[in-house]
């Protein structure tokens, strides 16, 4: 028999110090509407960048879980935000041990709905702790390790405080009680740096990067501690949006195979279709009619079953249609015959229950969204060469990040750059565009060249205060004379920027509308060359897959950073790794290229299972 831990022994001992004449406290009811006795979670940053946007938005609902469930169901819920409802009388219903990938288009309201669970609009029961992961560590002077580990000591004792604070009660919540001493033994101080280092060493960094002050950290990896710290807090509701962002290939990985043995609730907002089939087992879509909508299964399972749940729908739909359509005309032809008449009125009974039932409604169809590139001029290959770079952020040649870099790109190029975070892929990307030179050798660029690149920030450099149609038209009216603003609508247009959309102020629109109208004014500046440096980081789904149609459709040659291996996997026809300050072509598809992370990183992966499963 295993022994008992101290923390269990403690809670032991303080049950029976207090005695069998405790009374439990009368747990609060479980309908308790909204804004009452919420508590806030231990993050207070993540709280205050949670708690920003608390005045514009807003949210109602009923809590009808059992007060001291893990499960969580929160029915007639309705959110908020800017005065436009986003979901609308659902149901929020959050299993202990599943894993939720949350899907909606850009702009549905998948990262408010994160932040409203997390700031607790609505009542989340105490013993309930929440995490949401929506930002990059803070710059300090300390280490990533000490930052984890400083967090989860500070975790330790805010959890004693609460169970002193319990145990001076005249009445004693011992199902409350019972569930910080849970809390207490997930967090083992003898374990704190080993598993900080294990967890981090996962997500990409080596004993250098360990040490580095997280002031000295670019964005990128402050938000990969970030999310180190959610994964080692290990929080009973762990919310997670856009995890992958800023992370290479190898990293979303292990990501992938860690949360796969996620045994508390997970919900995770991603536009990476491999990594929702590899983690969720269920998923939450939030639809057109701004309902939740819940299917059991990975991704692929989800589009089967929604494909065949919809076939099966607008079948009954039709054939009730047309039921209800042949009993009108028979209704209509009745005339003032008696028999007839009374045959009329019957049928009419029929159409009557059918209606008190509810008709079967007609299966809304998403809007497709398609976007798209201009046609430009063809120039002779190729069109950028690389002859002997060598480059280094210093100047001196000794410290090079790039040797003896020799290759070219046309425009019949469809190249995708692997390789890990810090081995320069982005930098490889200014040398083509001429922000960054060589200290060595020479980039050689056919004259005329239009060279457009998204970047991770691109859609930090809009002006917020402007509308999307005001932008396009102010910019590009110079370069497309007489155009009216039918036009502009029209090519916003194309990139799933429609109604209101076009006229609100760029500042008010979710991460992935603003992706979309940067897209739209690469597609305006007529390149013969597209760069894309991360594109996917907040689009969805549905708009991932219209960017890699448009980009096999178009003329133009496309290079891709991205870790995103099924986008990859549909625009690539290379994979150039950046590794051991070269640039190597290789000969594999994207999904060997996984394959052999996977076999490379198995080490690191078993140990996050262990870790996964809090062993």
């Amino acid at each position: 028999m295993s022994s008992k831990s101290a923390s269990k022994l403690k809670r032991e001992a303080a049950r029976e110090a207090r005695g069998k004449g405790s009374k439990k406290s009368t747990p609060k009811s479980s309908n308790t509407p909204v804004g009452e006795g919420a508590e806030t979670t231990p993050d207070a940053l993540a709280q205050a960048l949670a708690d920003s946007n608390n005045f514009e938005r807003t949210a109602t609902g009923v809590l009808t879980s059992m007060q001291m469930s893990r499960d969580i169901k929160i029915e007639s819920y309705t959110l908020s935000f800017h005065g436009r409802v986003l979901i609308e009388d659902a149901t929020i219903e959050l299993n202990w041990g599943q894993r939720y990938g949350l899907l909606g288009a850009n702009g549905s309201g998948k990262s408010t709905f994160l932040n409203s669970l997390f700031a607790r609009d609505i009542e989340i029961p105490d013993h309930i702790d929440v995490y949401l992961l929506n930002a990059e560590a803070e710059p300090m002077e300390i280490n990533a390790v000490d930052y984890i580990i400083g967090s989860a000591r500070e975790r330790v004792l805010k959890i004693e405080e609460e169970i002193e604070k319990l145990s001076m009660a005249d009445e004693v919540d011992e199902l409350l009680m019972e569930a910080k001493y849970e809390q207490l033994e997930g967090l083992d101080p003898s374990t704190f740096e080993a598993k900080a280092a294990a967890i981090l060493n996962g997500l990409g960094f080596d004993k250098v990067m360990m040490a580095k002050a997280t002031k000295d950290m670019s964005g990128g990896w402050r938000m990969r501690v970030a999310l180190a710290k959610a994964l080692f807090i290990k929080p009973s509701l762990l919310l997670l949006d856009e995890p992958t962002n800023h992370l290479d290939l190898e990293a979303v990985v292990w990501l992938e195979t860690y949360l796969s043995t996620y045994n508390h609730i997970l919900v995770v907002n991603s536009h990476s279709q491999d990594f929702l089939d590899n983690v969720c087992t269920n998923i939450m879509d939030l639809t057109v009619q701004k309902k939740l909508v819940y299917y059991g299964g990975n991704f692929s399972t989800y589009m089967r079953t929604k494909s065949e749940n919809e076939t099966n729908q607008m079948k009954a739909y039709e054939k009730q249609q047309e039921e209800i359509a042949s009993i009108k005309k028979f209704i209509s032809s009745a005339g003032t015959y008696a028999n007839l008449v009374k045959q009329a009125k019957s049928k009419q009974k029929i159409i009557d229950k059918m209606e008190a039932a509810g008709l079967i409604e007609k299966v809304a169809m998403e809007k497709h969204i398609t976007f798209a590139f201009q046609e430009t001029s063809k120039l002779p290959p190729p069109i950028i060469a690389f002859n002997e770079v060598g480059f280094s952020y210093d100047g001196n040649i000794a410290h090079a990040l790039y040797k003896k870099l020799d290759f070219g790109i046309d425009m019949d190029s469809r190249v995708a750059i692997v390789g890990k975070n810090g081995t320069g892929k982005s930098t490889l990307l200014n040398l083509i565009t001429g922000a960054l030179s060589p200290v060595e050798g020479s980039v050689s660029k056919y004259a005329g060249l239009k060279i457009a690149k998204y970047s991770q920030h691109s859609a930090d450099q809009l002006p917020y205060d402007e509308t999307p149609l005001d932008f396009v038209m102010n910019k590009y009216k110079p370069d497309y004379p007489g155009q009216e603003v039918a036009y502009w609508r029209a090519w916003l247009g194309r990139f799933g920027i429609s109604g209101t959309h076009q006229t609100s102020e760029i500042r008010t629109l979710s991460d992935g509308l603003k992706s979309r109208v940067v897209f739209c004014t690469l597609a305006l500046d007529r390149p013969h060359i597209l760069l894309l440096d991360e594109p996917t980081n907040h689009l969805d789904i549905q708009s991932i897959d219209a960017l890699a149609d448009a980009c096999k459709k178009w003329e133009g040659g496309v290079v891709l950073v991205s870790h995103d291996f099924r986008l990859i996997g549909q625009v690539a026809e290379e994979l150039w790794e950046v590794k051991d300050k070269h640039v190597v072509k290789l000969d594999m598809s994207i999904s060997e290229y996984k394959t052999t992370l996977v076999n490379e990183s198995k080490d690191a992966i078993e140990n996050a299972l262990k870790i996964g499963k809090g062993l």
